[in-house]
């Protein structure tokens, strides 16, 4: 549930709290136990213990640590700063590559008539809640969103992402330096990650300075994986007339076809195409 200055703290099936190290082997295996895992815990004393194995993990993201989320959301103000397109579809493909639900919250709605923005990704077949001055039908239309599920928040300076936390949970504004000076490990400030549990039994995670950035930096789609991380196309997909069609410019792509039929937005596939000329330029060998 919280992962602060090597220390985790788990909640266990009984309902007890655990404060734990890891054991060395996951060291050497290379391996740190993220928020969101399962894990397997050995009991050393009264409310403590040591992380013996970490479960399979169905994702899991580098910066911010954490594994197993049910969704992504992702907050976008609708002005001031006006949505960054690019941006949003590439960690919308980065949610899909990871087989993360992505969630689009978009923000500032009294500044700027929204409608347009989010049915480009209604119609893309996203969920999308629309936040208006942080209105109580508002915030809880994202609540809803939210519920029985895990979730991370994602946004950039500017877009209400704190704000909007804050109005889910005033826990969501307890300032982490407080939290960590209270523990003694001031100095792991920014390593703080919790997860918190609302009152509909949704649980989030609170990851201060958790910005588009962050996934960028620390995720790599290879071109051909790139189609299938825009969910709109595959229904096109087989309809190609040649195998391994690139959706950029070919004849006889379905894709194409139904973005001048109107049933795939034009924003989305000039994204695909932005991000197509960015993986081109990765080399495989690199990675490895």
């Amino acid at each position: 549930m919280k992962s602060l200055g090597g220390f985790y703290y788990l909640h266990c099936e009984d309902g007890t709290q655990l404060e734990c190290r890891a054991r060395g082997v996951f060291r050497n295996k290379n391996i740190k136990p993220c928020v969101g895992d399962w894990a397997l815990a050995e009991v050393t004393g009264e409310g403590t213990g040591y992380v013996q194995e970490i479960l399979p993990r169905s994702n899991s993201l580098v910066r911010p640590p954490l594994a197993n989320l049910d969704q992504l959301v992702l907050v976008v103000s609708i002005a001031e700063p006006a949505p960054n397109a690019l941006v949003l579809d590439k960690l919308i493909a980065i949610a899909e590559y990871q087989k993360i639900q992505p969630v689009v919250v978009i923000t500032k709605a009294d500044l700027k008539e929204p409608d347009d923005f989010a049915d480009i990704y209604r119609k893309a077949g996203f969920p999308v809640a629309v936040v208006c001055s942080l209105n109580v039908e508002g915030v809880e239309a994202v609540k809803e969103l939210l519920k029985g599920k895990f979730s991370a928040f994602c946004g950039n300076s500017g877009a209400g992402k704190s704000s909007l936390l804050n109005a889910l949970d005033p826990r969501f504004g307890i300032d982490t330096g407080d939290i960590s000076q209270k523990l003694g490990r001031g100095r792991h400030t920014t390593r703080h990650v919790e997860i918190y549990e609302l009152d509909n039994g949704a649980l989030v995670a609170d990851t201060p300075g958790f910005s588009a950035v962050d996934l960028e930096k620390f995720q790599v789609i290879l071109k051909d994986e790139l189609q299938h991380c825009f969910r709109e196309f595959e229904p096109y997909i087989e309809d190609c007339r040649f195998t391994g069609c690139s959706h950029t410019k070919e004849k006889g792509c379905a894709v194409l076809e139904a973005i001048r039929n109107g049933e795939i937005a034009k924003s989305r596939h000039e994204s695909y195409l932005a991000l197509y000329e960015q993986a081109k330029q990765i080399k495989v060998w690199e990675l490895k």
